[in-house]
């Protein structure tokens, strides 16, 4: 008979790069901190970035961004890559790769000597890097194979890359589902795990914008902040700030990570996951009757009733529009089973 203790899946390894280069434990001190990791460029750093001074002088333009600062860094040699083919390749996809094997190490597990199948879930934004520093130089694509240069800025060949370099022989699945693709990215990897499909997954996602050093211009009624500043839930909240960043977490089932000892950072309980269709005012806008039901039905499967959840991780845009849905759907959802406040 199976310990009903035991169900759920185990993240027993996690990796990140986050703002100015802090891993997940830098930051974790800066959030207990309250550190803002948003950036303010000057002129020289604009400048040099390549934005147009028209732009960044207009009154509307915010010169904030939550940049890693060494994106252009990666170990080629030690993936097996030629500097020339490495320089070509995404960003996002050099970074994600290491990040997944500094997650596989943060779990103790080398791919080599684990006798499972490891999956792959994860998705990265959109390649801005092909655009600002791969086309313009197009001779450098001519001087390799130009299948090579394809792959390298594909974002279908993010898993893969890194099934094929670290040796992985479980699913590999690129996921996109826009600004919850990392989370998505875990569910289907949860699935995966408990449909025995993996006996270990990895999941996540990446994001970076080239130039890294780069604003944006503010539009009244849009998604992005007036000032650079991000306040979710708050009176003065006007939007979010781009970020750049990286998450791969490693995850087990339950009772196989008890079982081989593994260090356990959280358990997943239960995921669930949907769309909300045409139920909202325009494609951009969420839905409080698609995040309610979203969210009632992951309280389901995980058998958790509302009254014992003490914190919510909430997608926080900070948006005049986004919050006050998004507190309004977790007030639905937790009502069907639950007065309490």
């Amino acid at each position: 008979m199976q310990d009903e203790s035991l169900d759920g899946i185990a993240i027993v390894g996690l990796a990140g790069r986050f703002p100015e280069g802090r891993d997940v434990h830098a930051l974790w001190r800066d959030l207990l901190d309250g550190v803002e990791m948003i950036a303010f460029f000057s002129d020289e750093e604009l400048l040099e970035s390549g934005v147009d001074p028209t732009v960044f002088q207009n009154p509307n333009y915010v010169r904030a961004r939550g940049a890693l600062g060494d994106a252009d860094y990666f170990d080629a040699a030690f993936f097996g890559h030629s500097p020339h083919v490495a320089a070509l390749m995404d960003p996002q996809h050099r970074l994600f790769l290491e990040c997944a094997w500094a997650a596989l190490e943060d779990a103790g597990y080398d791919p080599e000597r684990y006798a499972g199948r490891i999956g792959v879930f994860a998705g990265e934004s959109m390649n801005t890097y092909l655009l600002n520093n791969v086309l313009p130089h197009i001779q450098m694509v001519a001087s390799v194979d130009s299948l090579q240069a394809s792959i390298g800025n594909d974002k279908d060949s993010l898993t893969t890359e890194v099934s094929y370099k670290l040796n992985l022989r479980g699913p590999s699945v690129t996921v996109q589902t826009s600004s919850s693709t990392s989370l998505a990215a875990v569910h289907m990897a949860c699935q995966s795990l408990l449909s025995y499909e993996s006996d270990m997954t990895l999941a996540g996602g990446v994001s970076i914008h080239f130039p890294e050093k780069a604003g944006y211009l503010y539009h009244e009624g849009g998604a992005t902040s007036a000032d650079g500043h991000c306040r979710a839930f708050d009176a003065q909240s006007s939007g979010f700030v781009n970020g750049h960043g990286a998450g791969v977490v490693v995850l087990k089932r339950l009772e196989d990570a008890v079982a081989d000892r593994d260090t356990i950072y959280a358990v997943i309980k239960g995921s669930a996951i949907n769309n909300d269709g045409a139920v909202k005012v325009s494609y951009m806008a969420p839905s409080v009757d698609g995040q309610a039901e979203v969210v009632a039905q992951a309280q389901m499967i995980a058998d958790v009733h509302p009254e014992t959840i003490s914190y919510v991780e909430a997608h926080g845009t900070g948006t005049n529009l986004g919050d006050p849905i998004e507190i309004a759907a977790l007030t639905h959802a937790f009502r069907v089973q639950t007065d309490k406040t």
